[in-house]
């Protein structure tokens, strides 16, 4: 016998009674059967409702041959009647997020001529993919045309056309249909086949929010936040801009600008690093003029720094220039051979007595230790041809 469908009747409906027809242990859990239920089984893309019946947790519900099975956490009696309670929280936002795919991808599929050809309702947003090209231009404009649907707050109309009725009507449909079809139309902006729960009226969606919008496959794949997600989402941007904005000292709207301007003068100053690193590096591989292979300790620079520092060293000392640069117990270093010989066994060597990783090629290497001054100065006078 089919179980009764009371998400149909009534989606808005939150506790029910029933009567338990059948309970079976399983693998994960006991299935559960009712006569009726108001648990909406996973399908089209919806996620399963939860909830609690009677002492025990729904955990998942799925639907086979029209007969809707519970997965619980416990057994309930065979016979018994019931009190069915959903996690109203999730069933809502699974309808404000279905209904507010429904209404931008019907938007987008008339004025663009495409199908929706992939959605998914995730745990933090919903994904939905698109057989077109689209641009971010584009896909900003049917989010305000959506949210404008959203605000005439239309009711929602749910139907089941005759075959005749079916064949003449304008409708969304992702594989084609046998059986009875159920038709969710939002007036203005969508008429689709669907099997899920939806809101009453447009309004309850709240609002629509078009996260990105990027290539995938022939077409795009948009991500989409509707409702509280939607509401969540953009409090939690506003509150991190508001902090930026206050670290700037200007106003939230101005925050993007004053970024820019810091980020400018960033490139600047290290620019103008960069010129007194070259300076004071010179400097430094003048005094070691004809010295052959140099061992030198430099407070913590940025690796690109410890390279060119070494680079310059070697060319003026002929022989091998080895720069550690940090403090306490943790180095960053760089090797560089002014013959480009290989410097390999060296490097494995210094890794594996120093607690150090890192490597190279062609007389140069790069990488960082975990060793005291002391302990990388008595490592190079170990070496053959030591540097000092």
């Amino acid at each position: 016998m089919e179980t009764e469908k009371l998400y149909y009747q009534d989606p808005f409906l939150r506790t029910f009674t029933a009567r338990v027809l059948s309970c079976e242990q399983a693998k994960d859990g006991w299935r559960v059967v009712l006569d009726r239920t108001a648990f909406y089984p996973e399908g089209g893309g919806q996620p399963a409702d939860h909830g609690l019946l009677g002492g025990v947790s729904v955990t998942d519900v799925h639907e086979k041959n029209g007969v809707v099975f519970h997965t619980c956490d416990g057994p309930v009696e065979i016979g018994a009647e019931v009190t069915g309670k959903l996690d109203w929280a999730r069933r809502f936002d699974h309808m404000q997020q279905h209904s507010g795919e429904h209404i931008l991808s019907g938007i987008l599929c008339e004025k663009y001529h495409c199908d929706n050809v992939g959605f998914h309702l995730g745990a933090e947003t919903v994904t939905i993919d698109y057989n077109a090209a689209i641009s971010w231009e584009q896909a900003l404009e049917a989010e305000a045309q959506a949210n404008e649907a959203v605000w005439a707050d239309r009711p929602v109309e749910i139907s089941y056309p005759s075959r005749q009725a079916l064949a003449a009507l304008d409708y969304r449909s992702k594989k084609e249909l046998a059986g009875q079809v159920r038709i969710v139309t939002f007036p203005g902006a969508d008429c689709c086949a669907c099997c899920g729960t939806h809101v009453l009226r447009a309004g309850q969606v709240g609002l629509i929010k078009v996260l990105s919008c990027q290539k995938f496959r022939e077409g795009v794949r948009m991500e989409i936040l509707c409702g509280r997600r939607a509401l969540d989402y953009l409090s939690a941007v506003y509150n991190q801009t508001r902090s930026i904005a206050q670290g700037l000292s200007v106003k939230p709207r101005e925050a993007a600008a004053a970024v820019e301007r810091l980020q400018a003068e960033l490139s600047a100053a290290r620019a103008a690093q960069a010129h007194l690193e070259e300076t004071a590096f010179e400097a430094m591989a003048r005094e070691n003029e004809g010295r052959g292979d140099v061992l030198l300790f430099q407070p913590p620079m940025r690796p690109d720094s410890v390279r060119r520092l070494a680079d310059a060293v070697a060319k003026r000392s002929g022989g091998l220039a080895a720069v550690f640069a940090g403090e306490g117990a943790r180095y960053a270093y760089a090797l560089v051979r002014a013959d480009g010989g290989d410097i390999a066994e060296l490097v494995k060597s210094l890794n594996q007595a120093l607690g150090g990783r890192g490597g190279g090629r062609n007389g140069f290497a790069q990488g960082s230790v975990q060793a005291e001054k002391d302990a990388v100065r008595a490592f190079f006078a170990g070496q053959k041809g030591a540097v000092s």
